[in-house]
């Protein structure tokens, strides 16, 4: 096809590409009102929140997952100290000295089994 058979239908193709245009940019709008009805966060390009949710929901629940947040690090901090009280037990060597003690125990029960004096 040659240039001067695509003359007549020039105006044809720009209205085309303009409809499809306006359409598109229609659409995105159309998206976006959706979202806002629907209350879902916007976003932009990228991904990015534009606009983040701040109703009375939201912030409750920030000061709800706060609140946990707290509750969650003063147990991991008992649970801390209580971890350095077992660890100073079992590196204690008094600790060791009670496992041999139990050793022996066990061998002479195990000495009277055989003799059958237990």
């Amino acid at each position: 096809m040659e240039m001067s058979e695509l003359v007549p239908y020039i105006g044809w193709i720009i209205t085309a590409g303009f409809g499809l245009g306006a359409m598109g940019i229609l659409a995105s709008f159309q998206t976006t009102r959706m979202k806002i009805k629907n209350g879902y966060p916007l976003e932009g390009m990228w991904g990015q929140s534009l606009k983040p949710g701040s109703d009375k929901h939201t912030a409750e629940r920030v000061t709800l997952l706060t609140q946990e947040n707290a509750q969650l690090r003063a147990e991991l901090g008992s649970i801390k100290d209580r971890l350095v009280n077992v660890e100073r037990i079992v590196t204690d060597g008094g600790y060791h000295l009670g496992h041999e003690i139990d050793a022996l125990r066990d061998r002479a029960l195990t000495g009277l089994k055989d003799k059958g004096e237990a």
